[in-house]
Formats: C-alpha cells, structure tokens, sequence
C-alpha cells in the first residue's frame, strides 16, 4: 500500500430520487447523456475516475488546482446543457473537493479526505462547488475566480470543523447561460455582511423595482431557494416588480451555521445590519411566519425606514408563549425530539410529522424537496435552538405601537400556526388589514389558487 497526498472530487445530483419517482426511464437515460459527456472531462485535466456509482462521482487528481479547473468545466457543461431542460427536471451538481493524505491499495483509495470532500459535497448548493481550506490555499491566488469564505461547519462524522469555501465558478458561463430560469428573469447578486459578534450573514439582490426586504425565517436558503418547488415561486413572482432582497437568518443556508447566540433580539439586530449593509433608505418589508415578529420589531423600531409591513402566517406570541393544550404541548415535544434524532435524514416517521405541519397538501415532490431542503439549509443543534427561540417570541407589547400600513395573512386551516393566532395579531395592530386564505399550508404552494389571492393581495398593498 501507498500513501500520497491528493485533491478528492466528489459529486452527486441533487433531488435525485425525486427525479427518479417522477420518471426513472427518464431520469436513467438523462444521466447517461450527461456521463457522456462530463465523466471525460476527469481524465482531460488529468484526474483518475475511483468510482461512479448510481448519480455519485469520486475523482481523484494529483493537481488541486487541475481539480478545481474540472469541477468548473463540469458545472459549465451541466449549465448548457440545462440551458434546455425545464426547470423542474434538471440535474444540477453538488461538488464537493478536498486535499488530504489517501492510501492507495490497488485501484482503491481510502482516508478521512475522502470522508471530508463526501460532506462538502452534501452541504453544496444544486448546481456549486464547495472546497476545503486547504485546496483554497491552493487555488486563491492560482486561480483567476471568486471564492466565498462560508466559515468553519460541522460536518457529519469529521471531529473537527471544516472551514468551507464556495466557488463562484457562474463568471465562467456565457451572458445566455448565466440566469437558469424564465427568460427576463434578473440575476441574483450574493453579498455577505458581519454581525456585531462576527456572524457572517449572506444576503441577496434580485429583480427589478421597489424594494421589498425579505426578513430571515428558518430553513431558508438563498441558492437553494430559486430552485426549489417550496420557495421558488414565490421569489421570482415578488422579483418581478420589485427588488427582492432575502438574506439567510444565522444559522442557515450560506450564512454562518456556527453562531453563539440564536435569540429573537440576535434576529432583530441582524435585520439591521441587513437593511444598514443594503443602504436603503426606505422600503416594505415581507414576514412569514417567525419573520412575522422579527418585522414588528424592526418596524417599531425604525418607522421611518419602514413604507408598508407584509405579514404572513405570523403570530405575535411563540408556541411556548401562548396556552397550549395537552395534546399541544406533546406534539411540540415530539417535534424536538425527532427534530434531534431525525433532522436531515431518511427517517419517514421525522418527515410525516414535518411536513404534515408545514404543508400538508404537497405534491410528492414538494415533499421531497423539503427533506432535501432540512439537510442543506441548518444543522440539527441549530434547528432545535431555532424552534426553542421561536417558542419564546412576544411582541404582543409592540403591536399597538405600529404606525406602519399593515397587511396580515393568514392560512384558515393552518396546521403549523392556527388561524386564531394570526386573527389576533392582526386584531392588535392599528389600522391592520387581514386576509384569510384557503389553504392548509403554512408554506404556500404554487399549485394551490390561495397562492394566486397572495400575490394579488400583496400587489394592491404594496401599490397604495
């Protein structure tokens, strides 16, 4: 046996058992089209094929830099030809690469770098390119591309952090392949900005118009998001008459997962810093669920800035804030544990309870989707510490003090947050607007006519 010190590539298709649901013939003859065509590029910038698995690729490369070099090609190839594709059934690569000592036995390779280039790989976004300190180091200076600092994360089965960068590897596309989506459709800029305790906050800017603040919720990704069935709608409606700026709240998505303090006053201040780093003057600000509050916060605090206040699925007191009955407050305590035990993964008892909260009538592949979405967007610890901290939200005592054109909505038979709770909300704020819609869903999905009355809702609003 021999050791030596390698870059490992790894990479798999994300969503890929959704799109086999959906159409394995399909999905099978899509994937050998795509093989055909990125597996030779491996051997073109002198890597070694280890293995190729089902939808996985493992690569090895004497050369980092010649690693990146070819994860780049791969996402540009996989980028044309999605060019094509309808957005719903594209294979977009999660790639993941590290530097580390590998021992070689044969054909076979083993050692913790592959273990570490496998996690970042599953913390990449669809369609990225996430790599080690130790590969930036070095390509920073060797290679002419943009690399995001996403700070030190926690992978799973890794006893240390790992100090993750992603590679912005878009500049590389032609101007027609740079935006997947619909034709018009802007691109989205990512921007970071630091906290007063160092947490870094990733946000974004995309469309065209008034602006419209997004405030941070949990589970949210700012990549992710725009392809997703859950959320994707939803921007690139706003986005279209307006500038839409989302950023991921801490602990989720491509803002730091590592954060000391996870507080509603810590969520207060960081749409501060957000709304200070974007040098807005005035703008209407969106809230959706805990973002309800969050919003009400900023609103009273900053009037001024503030030019019209969209809530929806809100509530002004937390689950544990508010009386609960028995079978509440069993439900919420199984929910913390399984949040502990199952988070991200293949645990179907986890998912039916999940997701029959948050959206109980999704398609199947909305609720694919969203197991995917746990995995990418937080860690178990910070969820659990999110659901605590959401619990724990008042601001009953701000509500009379907004002077903020108001609009509330709120789903009639909420399952997540009961329409008794948003009714209340509304009743509390001078001069409110509420809207019910007829939905299930505390997420609203696009193929439900609740979604439409939303966006209606918010266009006439946000116009007066």
């Amino acid at each position: 046996m021999e050791r030596r010190l390698s870059a490992i590539l790894a990479a798999d298709i994300a969503g890929y058992s959704r799109l086999m649901g959906e159409d394995e013939e399909g999905t099978v003859q899509a994937l050998k089209g795509h093989q055909e065509e990125v597996l030779p590029l491996v051997a073109e910038f002198g890597g070694r094929i280890i293995d190729t698995a089902g939808d996985g690729i493992l690569a090895e490369f004497p050369s980092v830099i010649a690693a990146v070099e070819c994860a780049t090609n791969i996402q540009v190839t996989m980028a044309r030809r999605n060019a094509e594709v309808p957005e719903h059934r594209r294979m977009l690569l999660r790639i993941g690469i590290n530097l580390g000592d590998l021992i070689h036995d044969g054909a076979r390779i083993y050692g913790d770098g592959i273990n570490v280039a496998a996690r970042l790989e599953g913390i990449a976004e669809p369609g990225g390119i996430c790599i080690s300190r130790q590969v930036f180091e070095q390509v920073d200076r060797a290679l002419d591309m943009v690399f995001n600092a996403l700070g030190p994360r926690n992978l799973k089965n890794i006893a240390r952090p790992v100090d993750v960068y992603a590679v912005d590897w878009r500049q590389r596309l032609q101007p027609s392949l740079q935006v997947p989506g619909e034709a018009g459709e802007s691109p989205q800029e990512v921007h970071f900005c630091r906290a007063p305790d160092g947490v870094q906050l990733a946000y974004s800017v995309i469309g065209t118009g008034p602006p419209l603040v997004k405030t941070g919720n949990w589970m949210t990704h700012l990549e992710y998001d725009l392809e997703s069935p859950i959320w994707r709608h939803v921007w690139r409606e706003l986005a279209r008459e307006h500038t839409l700026i989302r950023y991921d709240a801490r602990g989720n998505g491509l803002s730091d997962w590592e954060a000391d303090d996870i507080s509603f006053d810590a969520w207060v201040s960081d749409l501060e810093i957000i709304c200070d780093a974007t040098q807005l003057e005035r703008f209407a600000i969106l809230g959706i669920s805990q973002g309800c509050a969050v919003s009400i916060a900023y609103a009273v605090r900053h009037p001024e800035r503030v030019s019209h206040l969209v809530l929806y699925g809100g509530f002004a007191r937390g689950w544990n804030s508010r009386p609960r009955s028995e079978s509440q407050q069993e439900e919420d305590a199984a929910m913390v544990t399984l949040m502990r035990v199952g988070w991200g993964k293949e645990n179907p008892a986890f998912r039916q309870l999940f997701t029959s909260q948050f959206m109980p009538e999704a398609t199947k592949e909305q609720a694919e989707w969203y197991n995917e979405l746990q995995r990418l967007t937080t860690s178990p610890e910070c969820a659990i510490r999110y659901m605590q901290a959401s619990g724990a939200i008042d601001v009953t005592e701000l509500l009379p003090q907004l002077q903020v054109p108001t609009l509330v909505m709120h789903a009639r038979d909420d399952a997540r947050v009961p329409f008794d709770v948003g009714r209340r909300m509304a009743a509390g704020i001078p001069g409110a607007r509420f809207v019910t819609l007829q939905s299930k869903n505390h997420l609203i999905l696009e193929h439900e006519p609740a979604f439409g009355r939303f966006l209606e809702e918010v266009r006439l609003f946000l116009q007066q």
